[in-house]
């Protein structure tokens, strides 16, 4: 699925303050390889329905056997490995018992080392062991398939059974670190970076299943159409900690969601809701829903937080008109698409945004193959596009009682006419300053 940075910066899928971001959230890695691979997943989400439905299915294997998960393995693990090559230390002797004995006395640094990698050594090889085992009573995609032979080679050498059945509680005799430590420093190096490699694919999709289980996420159907449609009970966004869930349906007949609503009424946050949950559907995750149907969706495209470019002298509302421009450049090629806009063109007088707004509206709408979430305050463009059968209105409502406001956060069918700016600047004494000038 096509997405690009101004988009996962919208959705908060990274953000540079990490625990406001999405990717933060669900990384559930043990190793850093691990979260090297997870950022891959997440940078390319799938188009593909055969490689969502292959992710899907290697979660739920994980999901059912999450107790199995081989503990040996810790980021501490790999890294004492990676260490192990990267250090130098004077040659390993080959084994027996005068070597040793010389190895231990005259290179006491090294073969300390050398004992101390041994041991982790032995948990890796014995946590891919398991992992092979665990996946092999499993039915899984062939491409982990792939993976599990490919690793079940590596390990397939005497010496490595050896250590993988050795008493790990049990001190290592200076034979054996010569004799391990030999083998894994000059035959088995580019093996175990491989290894290491592999591990990292399946840690990244145990985090996705770890996430899925510890915010209970469920995993999207996705339905074959050729044209583009989204339908979801109860969805949320998944970093709010108290969300409130929202019912969703779009599809040819409805592509167009007209939102209106007062400034923190939710506006904002259903629609990176919606957005972040088709995204992580097309990672072959869970999303935050009681159930949701969707297509598969050509690509994800964003305009929320435009900003100006002091830099190279560009406006506000400059870089929101160049942002509209290469949407429509690249939405208009009949694919499935999801566009998502908040407050389109913020940055000019309300007469001239009210003018591009239905201007731009009128046109987006003749995009039929794509679906449109398009949030303003510009309430009164809403009448003269009652007209376009495929566009529907929803608000969100604010009560007022006194100088307090109230948000539902609930979807209501209609266009909202809320005023509430002055109401909101009065109650945080902004006015009551102003006065005291």
């Amino acid at each position: 699925m096509q997405i690009d940075n101004t988009t996962f910066n919208d959705l908060s899928i990274f953000q540079h303050e990490e625990e406001f971001s999405i990717f933060h959230r669900l990384n559930f890695t043990q190793t850093v390889e691990g979260r090297e691979w997870l950022l891959k997943y997440f940078l390319n989400p799938f188009n593909d329905p055969q490689q969502i439905a292959q992710t899907q299915q290697i979660l739920k294997v994980i999901l059912a056997n999450l107790s199995k998960w081989p503990t040996s393995i810790s980021n501490g693990t790999l890294m004492v490995m990676e260490r192990f090559y990267d250090t130098g230390i004077d040659s390993i002797p080959s084994p027996g018992f005068l070597n040793a004995f010389t190895y231990r006395v005259f290179h006491v640094a090294d073969y300390s080392l050398v004992r101390y990698s041994i041991s982790h050594f032995g948990d890796f090889v014995k946590g891919m062991d398991t992992l092979i085992n665990f996946f092999d009573e499993n039915e899984v995609p062939l491409l982990v398939r792939s993976y599990l032979h490919r690793a079940k080679d590596l390990l397939n050498k005497p010496i490595l059974k050896e250590l993988m059945q050795r008493n790990s509680t049990k001190k290592l005799e200076p034979r054996e670190v010569v004799y391990y430590g030999g083998f894994l420093r000059d035959h088995f190096k580019s093996q175990a970076l491989e290894l290491i490699s592999i591990y990292g694919r399946f840690d990244a999709w145990y985090s996705m299943a770890r996430a899925m289980q510890h915010f209970k996420l469920t995993f999207p159907e996705f339905i074959d159409s050729p044209q583009a449609a989204i339908d979801a009970k109860q969805l949320y966004h998944i970093l709010l900690p108290t969300p409130v869930s929202y019912d969703v349906r779009m599809d040819k007949e409805s592509n167009f969601l007209f939102l209106t609503g007062a400034n923190m009424a939710g506006k904002s946050t259903f629609i990176k809701a919606v957005g972040s949950s088709v995204y992580l559907a097309h990672l072959g995750m869970g999303v935050p829903a009681e159930h949701m149907r969707l297509t598969i969706f050509d690509g994800l495209l964003s305009n929320i937080n435009v900003m100006d470019n002091i830099v190279k002298g560009e406006s506000y509302f400059f870089n929101e008109v160049q942002r509209i421009r290469d949407t429509i450049i690249r939405i208009n090629d009949g694919k499935k698409w999801l566009v998502l806009i908040d407050e389109l063109f913020k940055g000019t007088n309300v007469q001239d945004a009210m003018k591009c707004s239905s201007t731009v509206i009128k046109g987006l709408i003749k995009i039929r193959s794509s679906l449109f979430i398009l949030s303003t305050h510009l309430y009164e463009i809403g009448e003269e596009l009652k007209v376009f059968p495929n566009i529907s209105f929803r608000y969100f409502e604010t009560t007022v009682s006194g100088d307090q406001l109230h948000f539902s956060y609930q979807l209501k069918e209609g266009i909202s006419n809320d005023r509430l700016g002055y109401l909101i600047l009065k109650r945080e004494k902004v006015v009551e300053l102003l006065e005291k000038l």
